[in-house]
């Protein structure tokens, strides 16, 4: 009897999408269905190209498509598709899908290197990204990339290191990640005194005065505490998601809560927590070592109830790539800090997908992830 294309369609209604908790065919992710004889070819669309999940779809998809009586041979091919968060859209006049904030309660738990690692490891995935530096009393980051900074000239004038065209500021690539950083317009050199209003306007100017494009995530680089520039852009932006950033230790840990609780006031949603500075193996004895500590993320999570992402091992690679501007998923991809940053990256994209998918009517529990 020959196979059609009702008997595939039947066979995948069977597998269930394991993050969204609903079957591929009611989800709209069979694509591009060929019947040759015997052999069936279909291309499944996912909701992020940095799912974490796959090789169990394409497991289970095989198993139901083989129950079909005399099927041959089968393909199976993979597109993506990354919802737009409706409410950013509806905020911002600019085609940016998902605005994802990197926040802690404190400075020095290696934020921004997580907002980095994090940005480039979603474009390596073949998402669309653009990685902000709002961080504007202290931009790191295109050090952390190796892109030049805004010059101070001898007359006291900056001479910005980015090209504005036609009213836009265009934002350099690199490692795949669109950026942009307040380091490109103002030199280190040259303090900023701002108060709340001024730095209102400078995150609105950050989003629609940057020509970012097409883009499936922002990740934005936020300023340490939880003061105006949080304040602004939950404001600014209904639909933004926050990511929080701890070490393992009490102290950091404390902080971070108070990250996640300011996150909760303005109703911003939390995909989860990530821990830096997590124990590492050390190369020379095999011994693990936990030097801050260790499970301080996981309890954080537990306490507010928020999916732990993952930790990140502490590793000389990760400084030494921000400091020459190779981060480390780029200059040791092999290494497991560069793993742990390409889980988490996998983790974050689901829970974006997993949010929106809530926001559109329809149900799932929201800890089925981390």
């Amino acid at each position: 009897m020959a196979i059609s294309e009702k008997d595939v369609l039947d066979a995948l209604s069977r597998v269930i999408e394991p993050e969204l908790h609903r079957d591929l065919v009611s989800l709209g992710m069979v694509k591009d269905v060929q019947i040759r004889g015997s052999d069936v070819s279909l291309k499944i669309e996912l909701t992020t190209p940095a799912c974490p999940l796959k090789d169990v779809m394409e497991k289970a998809t095989r198993a139901e498509l083989s129950k079909i009586p005399g099927i041959g041979k089968i393909e199976i091919g993979w597109t993506s598709n990354v919802a737009a968060n409706a409410r950013v859209r509806s905020a911002l006049n600019v085609p940016i899908k998902n605005i994802i904030a990197v926040a802690s309660g404190k400075g020095g738990v290696g934020k921004s290197t997580v907002a980095v690692n994090l940005a480039i490891a979603l474009a390596q995935s073949g998402a669309k990204v653009g990685l902000l530096d709002n961080d504007v009393y202290g931009p790191n980051v295109p050090l952390m990339v190796g892109l030049p900074m805004a010059e101070l000239l001898p007359s006291g004038h900056s001479r910005p290191s980015v090209e504005q065209r036609d009213g836009l500021l265009i934002p350099p690539e690199k490692y795949g990640v669109k950026i942009f950083s307040l380091g490109f317009i103002y030199p280190p050199e040259a303090p900023l005194v701002w108060r709340g209003p001024m730095l209102h306007t400078a995150i609105r100017q950050f989003l629609q005065d940057v020509a970012w494009g097409e883009l499936d995530y922002l990740i934005v680089d936020m300023p340490p505490g939880t003061g105006d520039a949080q304040l602004s852009l939950a404001q600014m932006v209904q639909g933004v998601m926050g990511l929080i950033v701890t070490t393992p230790q009490l102290v950091s840990m404390g902080d971070a809560l108070k990250g996640l609780a300011a996150f909760e006031q303005l109703k911003v949603p939390v995909l989860g927590v990530v821990e830096n500075m997590g124990p590492y193996t050390d190369p020379v004895t095999g011994q693990r070592v936990a030097l801050f500590g260790e499970g301080g993320g996981e309890r954080l999570a537990a306490m507010k109830n928020v999916p732990f992402l993952g930790s990140v091992p502490l590793d000389p690679a990760i400084r030494i790539g921000g400091d020459t501007g190779r981060p480390v998923v780029v200059a040791y991809p092999e290494s497991a800090a560069a793993a742990a940053f390409r889980e988490i990256a996998g983790k974050v994209a689901a829970r974006v997908s997993v949010l929106n998918f809530q926001q559109q009517g329809n149900f799932i529990p929201i800890s089925i992830i981390g």
